[in-house]
């Protein structure tokens, strides 16, 4: 099945390529208007999706992850459009320049291919990397998590409807349209046909695509996110920041995991930050829980912790170099910040982290491509080769050399 799918994937990818922009944003747009078309049988298969989970004990941040609402299914609607929107980041020029012997050389982005997309859970990723590569010009197979299956199903065919609607195959955007697990194996390993893999999801999945995969790989890692909150913070900018980074959405990836707050305010600051968090769980070592007795005992597995829920760890440091040698231990390398009213020393911080996104004085749930104006995103990448940070348009797209001569041989 899958071999099958990366051939038409392949023969789509050829077509793809060579779509004018005026092609793909038609199809974009179609699509837009059967995701909203369709609402109503898209919340009928996704409360399948969320009744199966609830069935099966998951997490509340798992089922809200999977959960689609009218006002959801419209934000897919117009993450679509707004890619529809945005410039055609094919056949862009990158770099010109002349050689001595006459030789014209430009540098020019092209698409990646095929790209194998495999996710769990969140039915909107199926649509935001559907859309993604369509406008890329790349083909996409999708193979979404196992619970989403009866949404993405759905999802996938309004983009088929788009696709058809601007005269580009249907196989452009494709479903691996089964729960076997199996399947995630052989995408691994179908290096003929697919180009690139991502994976979007939990440290599992990304170590099993990091470990099996045959085939080159665009890794996101899992978000343990930090701030750290400096002895020249402002109090009440800090709680605000706090709030929005752990609680706007616990469950997902720019969410903040861990606090490093300096020794020389956190026992003001933390009897405050309780009071602010209600509901939320937070752990913390001994100077932590020394400043408000509502703080529970951190032990050393909450560092590396990517909660996905109400938890924050909360470690008590000395001073800026402690702050940043715990957040290079610790940190997953997505998204960390801090927050300071000093500027040298945001300024030592942010060239001193070594994460994909770095923020002063800013929630880390800003790490998103749509919040970064890409439209949407097809992950954050945490690695350092090709792509890093959100990967949207451009980071969807590779290059290739045209020379032009007039008859040059070289000596």
């Amino acid at each position: 099945m899958v071999t099958n799918l990366g051939k038409q994937a392949k023969a789509a990818a050829k077509v793809l390529a060579s779509a004018t922009t005026e092609q793909k944003n038609q199809a974009l747009k179609v699509a837009a208007q059967a995701l909203r078309n369709n609402t109503p049988a898209l919340l009928e298969a996704n409360e399948l999706d969320v009744l199966s989970v609830m069935k099966a004990g998951k997490a509340e941040s798992f089922i809200d992850r999977l959960k689609l609402t009218p006002e959801r299914i419209e934000a897919m609607a117009v993450a679509l459009e707004d890619i529809a929107k945005l410039p055609d980041p094919v056949g862009r020029s990158l770099a010109q320049f002349d050689r001595p012997n006459g030789l014209k050389i430009t540098r020019v982005s092209t698409p990646i291919g095929v790209i194998g997309m495999i996710y769990e859970s969140r039915p909107n990723v199926g649509a935001d990397a559907g859309a993604l590569c369509l406008k890329s010009g790349n083909s996409v197979i999708l193979r979404g998590g196992s619970e989403s299956l009866n949404s993405t199903r759905i999802i996938v065919e309004c983009m088929a409807t788009g696709l058809r609607a601007a005269d580009l195959p249907a196989s452009c955007i494709q479903l691996v349209d089964t729960d076997d697990r199996s399947a995630v194996a052989a995408l691994l390993r179908c290096a003929e046909y697919v180009d690139l893999v991502i994976p979007r999801g939990g440290r599992g999945l990304v170590e099993l695509v990091r470990n099996e995969a045959q085939v080159p790989t665009l890794l996101h890692l899992d978000g343990n996110n930090h701030i750290y909150i400096d002895k020249d913070a402002d109090l009440a900018k800090a709680l605000s920041i706090v709030k929005n980074a752990k609680l706007r959405r616990t469950g997902v990836c720019g969410a903040t995991e861990s606090l490093v707050i300096d020794q020389t305010i956190a026992a003001t600051l933390l009897p405050q930050l309780v009071d602010t968090l209600e509901n939320c769980e937070i752990r913390g070592d001994k100077a932590a829980q020394a400043c408000d007795a509502k703080i529970i005992a951190a032990n050393d597995a909450d560092w590396d912790t990517e909660y996905l829920d109400a938890i924050l760890s909360v470690k008590i440091v000395s001073g800026l170099e402690e702050a940043l040698n715990f957040i290079d231990q610790h940190s997953s390398k997505h998204t960390d910040a801090i927050i300071t009213e000093n500027n040298e020393t945001a300024e030592v911080f942010m060239r001193a982290v070594d994460s994909a996104v770095v923020m002063h004085n800013a929630s880390t749930q800003f790490a998103d491509g749509g919040e970064f104006g890409m439209g949407a995103e097809i992950g954050i990448a945490t690695g350092k080769i090709h792509a890093r940070g959100p990967v949207g348009l451009e980071q969807l797209t590779i290059f290739k050399y045209r020379v032009a001569g007039q008859g040059q041989i070289r000596p």
